[in-house]
Order: structure tokens, then C-alpha cells, then sequence
């Protein structure tokens, strides 16, 4: 899936843009988790094609994502990041969106639509 087709499956507003190309980019796996130490062990297979799932509005959210080179990243339960975070996501060039379902929600949505979770 695309971007533009996950903001539109979770209702998601986007925060901010990773680049011009990002749009074009297709995403086939999701990893949720709040522990951004899960996320450094389980995402090294495919980072360019994952898509992450947090709870975490902060800046350790995206120094994670920046790491593993992800490039999506999908806050839930309606929280928004401050303005500082949403700079961070447009300096590392990570697409950062905000859904109003939970976790366990999106996850159930972009599952349905295709995609499946790392293994």
C-alpha cells in the first residue's frame, strides 16, 4: 500500500512528508509496539517496506524509525506530536501520520487491506 492509501484507510491526517518520491513508495509489512527497543530487535528484515505502528509521540519515536530506516510511521489513538516533532520527522525524512483508532484497530484495518506484520 501506498501512503496515501494507508492515511485513507486509518483516517489518518498527515503531520508530516518524508520527500517528494516517498509518496510513490509501497509498503507491505507493519510492526505496532510502544517499546521502541521491540522495534530495533524485530524490524531488520525490509525497514524500507515497513510501516510503524506507535503510541509514542516523542522524539524517541522517530531517532528509532531514523535508525532502522523507516520512513512511515503511524502515531494512533489520536495523539498529536508537538511541533518540534513533526520538524524532527520533516529533517529525517520520515512521513509521520495520526489515526484516531487505537493500536489494535489500525492494525486490524491494514491487515485486512493486505498487509502483514514482520516475521
Amino acid at each position: 500500500m501506498k501512503t496515501e492509501e494507508i492515511a485513507k484507510v486509518l483516517n489518518a491526517k498527515e503531520l508530516s512528508a518524508a520527500g517528494e518520491h516517498s509518496s510513490d513508495k509501497e509498503y507491505t509489512m507493519v510492526f505496532a509496539t510502544d517499546l521502541m527497543s521491540d522495534a530495533l530487535a524485530m524490524i531488520q528484515n525490509a525497514p524500507e517496506q515497513t510501516v510503524l505502528l506507535t503510541g509514542l509521540c516523542n522524539a524517541q519515536a522517530l531517532r528509532t524509525a531514523q535508525m532502522l530506516d523507516l520512513e512511515l510511521i503511524v502515531i494512533v489513538r489520536g495523539k498529536q506530536p508537538n511541533d518540534e516533532i513533526v520538524e524532527m520527522g520533516k529533517d529525517f525524512g520520515i512521513t509521520v501520520l495520526t489515526t484516531p483508532l487505537t493500536m489494535y484497530e489500525a492494525c486490524g484495518v491494514l491487515y485486512r487491506e493486505g498487509m502483514r506484520s514482520i516475521s
